[in-house]
Formats: structure tokens, C-alpha cells, sequence
């Protein structure tokens, strides 16, 4: 039986961190991305680079690709690692996996787990705690909400990913301004009130099997972020939060989830209550923390691919912490006015309890591709496409 993996998004370090996790184990790995300056092909782990068209300015084509290579050439799985590619390949699921493992919901649930607005809903039904929120059905209501609101607030579009979309009204004159503003892009965002900076927030991280058993989890605690008001953690630490794991498997029992997901909770300083964020119905950013942690998540799909039983995968190293460098943690270092007082301390660079998610003396050449890759701004129409959907 052909070994090999199919591994898409070769740009984005879970990309990377997917690669190397199954590459040492002995998997070989195929990349693919729509540049050839892509961060995982130039790992020592990727056995085979190829470039397919965008996903994102041209879908049809890209399907074709995919489709082709993989009626020409036998794949033990394909993991699609970012949200153009995962939309497209579950909405030719059928077609995709008469040719691989593919372990993905159906577009249907891939949509209804990236609504914020639905989740939240849901979560509320089932005794989650969650923020309190306004979901918006008629601009008129902000006139009647915008005097009465407790401020600072946050407008969250219903569905978007990171930080795009998202604004940070003070008073009820900038809550109308920065809501036209986001719902020009993003048609009636939600409104939430702002809980603290000082909360932390945490992931907890799940892989199902067919039959919805959980086949592992892990938590995570997030340190420090990019932006630095809220995005995507540039460090991050292990954790055990029972809480929390219970009530994101609550979340995704209901969804009937098959495959990763990683659901998103902030912790109230106010009340000390986890209150739920989102879900993030694929790979995480974060996902080379918990492969180093002892939880190597692309490899039980591998396991899983071939019909290996296994025990449910639970324990980890707790406090084993993981820290995006390039350039995450070096933008929240310039960006953050508390910058001198960071705890941990951020020039505290050879911890023997931090690994990286893209530097490796064991690997050393993706860092090149991923400054190599910031040339690509410079005549690649794909990769201007996503510097404006999100941040790199």
C-alpha cells in the first residue's frame, strides 16, 4: 500500500508542521501550493513539490489539478490545510475520495462550524458559556442598541478568519462608524462585549474517527498574540483545562464532527469563566505545539487512514511551550508598549522547553523558503489575494 501524503498549503507553518510530522515518522510527503516558494517544500521532509493553480482566483482549475494528480498517482490521504482548499475539496468530496483518504466533514458542516454567529447560538442551547452578543438583523437596530451598550465593545463578522473584519468601538459614535465599516465587507457583523486583555485565551484540539470517537485531544493556553489586541498566538503553552475540553467535545458531539477541529475559548479575569470563541473547523495555526507535546495529530490521521485501531491519545507534556518567530513573536515584540516587561521574557531565545514553529537546526531550509516567500508579494497576484484576506 502507497505510504505517501498529499499535503496542501505548503506555505503556512501548520503546513510545515503536518510535513514534519509525518516525515519523521518515514512518511513520504507531497506539497503542494500555487508558488514554488512555499515554506514546507523546502523542508527536508517533503519528498515531492508541485505547484497547481490558485485555489482562491482559480478554483475550477485547481480542482482539476487535484483531481488528475491524484486518479494518476496513488495517495494514502490528502490533508487540506487552509479554507479555500478544504471548501473546494469537500465540495467534490465524492470525487476526491474514490482516490484517497479524506477525513473531512461535508461542506454543509464545514459552514455551519465557521458561522460565529451559529456556534454561538448553539453553544448557548447547551449551557456553554459565551460573551454576551447582539446579533444585528437590521441596520436600525444600531440606533437603538448604540446608547445602551456597555463599551468597549468588539464587532465580529459572522464569518471570517483571524483578526480581518474585526473592530474595537469605545463610544457609540465609533460603534456606528467601524459597523458600516465591517458590514460593507462582511454583511451584519455580530457585536460582543469586550472581554479583558488580561484573560488568556485557550484552544482545545480533537480528532475523531468515522464513527465520532474522540481519538485524541489537547489544550493549549495562548501567551502571546499578533495583533497584539487579538490574532493568531506567536506563543503558546500546553495545558490541562478539563473544563474546557469537556465543553468544546460537548460542541463538537453536537456538530457530529469527523476529522481535526480546534475550538477557541477566552477566559473571563471578570468571573474566571472560559466563555467560547469559535471554532476552527481545521488545522490550527498551533498545530506544532502539540505534535511536540507528544500529541502528533497529522500521524493518528495517517493511522487512521490505513484502518489502525489505537487507543484514544490523551496524555501530553504539560507546559511544553511552542513560539512563532517568523514573524509573528518579532511584530508582537515591536508592537506591544508592554514589550519590556513580557513574561516569558521575550529574548529568552534557547529555553530547552520551546520549540519553533518554522526554525529548526534539524531543518533548517524552511526559514528560507519563508523569506523567500515575502517575494512572492512582490508579482504573485495569488499571494496579494491572501495578504488581503488575512495576515501572513
Amino acid at each position: 500500500m502507497n505510504s505517501e501524503v498529499f499535503v496542501t498549503d505548503g506555505h503556512w507553518r501548520k503546513s510545515l508542521a503536518a510535513v514534519r510530522a509525518l516525515g519523521r515518522k518515514g512518511i513520504e510527503v507531497t506539497v503542494g501550493e500555487s508558488t514554488r516558494l512555499a515554506t514546507a517544500a523546502f523542508s527536508r521532509y517533503c519528498h515531492h513539490a508541485v505547484v497547481y493553480p490558485s485555489p482562491l482566483l482559480r478554483p475550477a482549475e485547481f480542482v482539476d489539478f487535484l483531481y488528475n494528480k491524484l486518479s494518476r498517482r496513488s495517495y494514502q490521504m490528502l490533508l487540506p490545510m487552509e479554507d479555500e482548499t478544504l471548501d473546494l475539496i469537500s465540495q467534490h468530496h465524492s470525487e476526491f475520495s474514490r482516490w484517497t483518504y479524506l477525513p473531512i466533514v461535508s461542506f454543509e458542516k464545514l459552514n455551519f462550524a465557521r458561522r460565529k454567529d451559529k456556534v454561538l447560538q448553539l453553544a448557548k442551547r447547551n449551557g456553554i458559556p459565551i460573551p454576551k452578543t447582539w446579533f444585528i438583523k437590521d441596520i436600525t437596530q444600531l440606533n437603538e442598541l448604540k446608547d445602551a451598550l456597555p463599551y468597549p465593545l468588539v464587532i465580529k463578522p459572522r464569518m471570517s478568519s483571524g483578526a480581518i473584519g474585526i473592530a474595537y468601538p469605545k463610544n457609540s459614535g465609533e460603534l456606528m462608524s467601524q459597523y458600516m465599516s465591517v458590514h460593507r465587507r462582511f454583511p451584519y457583523p455580530m457585536i460582543q462585549e469586550l472581554i479583558p486583555h488580561e484573560g488568556p485565551g485557550y484552544g482545545a484540539s480533537f480528532l475523531f474517527d468515522e464513527r465520532g470517537n474522540v481519538k485524541a485531544s489537547f489544550v493549549h493556553k495562548r501567551l502571546r498574540e499578533y495583533p497584539v489586541t487579538g490574532g493568531a498566538s506567536t506563543l503558546r503553552e500546553s495545558a490541562r483545562y478539563d473544563d474546557i475540553r469537556d465543553m468544546a467535545l460537548t460542541l463538537l458531539k453536537k456538530l457530529d464532527w469527523f476529522g481535526v477541529a480546534m475550538v477557541e475559548f477566552k477566559l473571563d479575569p471578570r468571573d474566571g469563566v472560559p466563555k467560547l470563541m469559535e471554532i476552527n473547523p481545521r488545522f490550527w495555526g498551533s498545530l506544532h505545539l502539540s505534535v511536540e507535546a507528544g500529541v502528533n495529530f497529522p500521524y493518528l490521521l495517517y493511522r487512521m487512514s490505513r484502518g489502525e485501531g489505537f487507543k484514544s491519545v490523551e496524555k501530553y507534556k504539560i507546559g511544553k511551550q511552542c513560539r512563532w518567530m517568523l514573524p509573528g513573536d518579532i511584530l508582537h515584540f515591536i508592537y506591544n508598549p508592554r514589550r519590556a516587561s513580557l513574561v516569558p521574557e521575550y529574548f529568552h531565545f534557547w529555553n530547552k522547553n520551546t520549540a519553533y514553529d518554522i526554525l529548526s537546526l534539524k531543518d533548517p531550509m524552511p526559514v528560507l523558503g519563508r523569506v523567500l516567500t515575502l517575494a512572492t508579494l512582490l508579482y504573485d497576484r495569488d499571494m496579494k489575494q491572501r495578504l488581503k484576506k488575512r495576515k501572513l
